[in-house]
């Protein structure tokens, strides 16, 4: 019984590890075309408002380049200097 245990175990284990989206896997890079406010948030110097509002650029107009994120209101230079090696466009 104890074996039997421990293989389902081991089984569901491998099993999560191979299922797991491959972005959450990177967790270095953050995809700002799809990620979520909460996501957009972990970016240094950006709070609710401005991951709203990266939300709702991207909605009318999706991020062909990772500087495009200079277009929404209130990110600048500074901002994207911190957040620019974390940052990824697909």
């Amino acid at each position: 019984m104890i074996k039997f245990s421990l293989k389902v175990v081991i089984l569901f284990f491998a099993l999560t590890l191979f299922l797991t989206p491959a972005s959450s896997m990177a967790g270095d890079h953050i995809n700002i075309n799809t990620a979520d406010q909460q996501e957009l948030e972990s970016l240094q110097g950006i709070g609710p408002a401005l991951s709203e509002r990266i939300v709702e650029h991207r909605e009318r107009f999706p991020f062909e380049e990772k500087e495009d994120i200079k277009q929404v209101s209130g990110i600048g230079e500074s901002i994207y200097e911190n957040i620019k090696d974390v940052i990824v466009v697909d």
